[in-house]
């Protein structure tokens, strides 16, 4: 089954997984296989007032809504191109006199949607809102009750003249934001800033090494002409050869992770149990588990001491951080490092995640020499552990780059920037914001 704009993509049923996407065609390293605009979207709570609602593009000066005084747009052709999907919302929260909370907003927009185009299949989706998995059924008893508490806040909010649509409906749609909700990044892609339902992304199957990955493209609403406009949207890459007949899938978590946490994370979150190759053999994780060798090989007890000590730290860690006391988060990092580096390998994931917290907390407070020193080792071990083309190793790979320019190390941050250009051309495509910027 094809539809517009879907062309080179068909969805069929796969054994022991439901629905998938697999190709009509041969693509390469790079291709955009499909691009899709979201069926709704909206901007996190936190950041409603420095994101325009449009393009979720971080903005210093965003004009605000000036009826209902919550949404804020980069500009007057944002506002316009809005004005669809934020009239209801703009009268509703008026009339509710305050805005609710982002799965509230994302839930009515999407009914405000199927209000307007009625239900069943919307011009280019290949699966009706209707249809996709909401795994309400799977729901734990704590979830259950936050479903419930989304529903009856819904209820308060939606407007009594708009179209009454049933419970089973709604808390569908609420399953539904809970397992496909797409997370939307700012054009820098460096801050999640708000989330968005994509129902034919959704169709694709996860795996942990995948030959795709998706990335959110802003779009562009700053040409002077509005034939040269751009709309908001998400791109599914391909990140290697892909023959016609093959399945396509992107991954759902972090490759960074031991495949039984991923497989512990999957089940949680999208209530699957993963089967792919790098889970089954569990590829990778001699990797991730690293130890010194040779003659310096610690024992068993002590590398059980330091993991210990690492999970500890990084606890203690992300306390200091949301604290702000940043020099704080230095020093723990120090501490730990010297523990772990006698006795884990290069490649030990905690071993990088403290390298990678350092390099970022470092740079942030403008020591770069040091901060620069632990990139390289971070990027050195990311290289061995991550697809060669993943969006993730791309970003690091740049961070790193900026980091060593920084530190005055102009050659090395050039290669690393030049390495990770080459990532992100595949991944984020050449006109991608963060792709152009390496350009410059």
């Amino acid at each position: 089954m094809t539809k517009g704009g879907m062309e080179s993509v068909e969805l069929f049923t796969t054994e022991g997984k439901g629905r998938g996407l697999k190709a009509q065609k041969e693509f390469l390293p790079g291709d955009v296989i499909f691009a899709e605009p979201a069926y709704a979207a909206v901007v996190f709570d936190s950041l409603t007032h420095v994101i325009c609602h449009t393009c979720f593009k971080r903005q210093e000066r965003l004009h605000r809504c000036g009826q209902c005084k919550f949404a804020h747009y980069c500009d007057r052709t944002c506002q316009r191109a809005a004005w669809l999907n934020h009239k209801n919302e703009c009268s509703a929260i008026k009339r509710h006199g305050k805005a609710p909370t982002e799965n509230i907003r994302l839930a009515a927009r999407i009914l405000w949607k199927m209000e307007r185009e009625g239900t069943g299949l919307s011009e280019g989706c290949l699966v009706a809102i209707e249809e996709l998995q909401n795994h309400v059924d799977s729901f734990g008893e704590e979830e259950k009750k936050e479903l419930r508490a989304d529903v009856e806040s819904f209820l308060e909010f939606w407007p009594p003249h708009c179209q009454q649509f049933g419970m089973q409906l709604i808390s569908h749609i609420f399953g539904v934001i809970s397992c496909n909700g797409f997370t939307l990044s700012d054009q820098r892609g460096l801050q999640a800033v708000g989330v968005g339902i994509f129902p034919n992304l959704c169709q694709a199957n996860h795996d942990c090494w995948p030959n795709c990955t998706v990335i959110f493209n802003n779009g562009n609403h700053e040409a002077v002409r509005s034939m040269f406009h751009t709309q908001m949207r998400i791109e599914l890459r391909a990140l290697s050869k892909i023959s016609p007949g093959d399945e396509l899938t992107v991954s759902y978590v972090d490759f960074l992770s031991l495949s039984e946490e991923r497989r512990t994370q999957l089940k949680k979150q999208y209530y699957f149990d993963c089967t792919c190759e790098h889970c089954k053999k569990q590829l990778k994780d001699d990797l991730m588990l690293a130890v010194k060798a040779g003659e310096s090989k610690p024992s068993a007890d002590t590398v059980k001491e330091v993991i210990q000590l690492s999970k500890d730290t990084l606890e203690k860690i992300n306390k200091a951080r949301m604290e702000g006391h940043y020099h704080e988060v230095v020093k723990l990092c120090r501490d730990c490092l010297k523990k772990q580096e006698p006795v884990l390998g290069d490649t030990n994931i905690y071993l990088l995640r403290i390298l990678s917290i350092a390099s970022e907390v470092l740079s942030y407070l403008q020591m770069f020499e040091e901060a620069a020193d632990y990139a390289k080792r971070m990027v050195d071990g990311y290289l061995k552990i991550y697809h060669p083309n993943n969006a993730q190793l791309g970003m690091a790979v740049m961070r790193a780059g900026v980091t060593h320019w920084h530190a005055g190390l102009i050659e090395a941050g050039h290669g690393l920037i030049c390495k990770a250009y080459a990532i992100l051309l595949i991944t984020h495509g050449p006109s991608h914001p963060i792709t152009k910027d390496l350009e410059v």
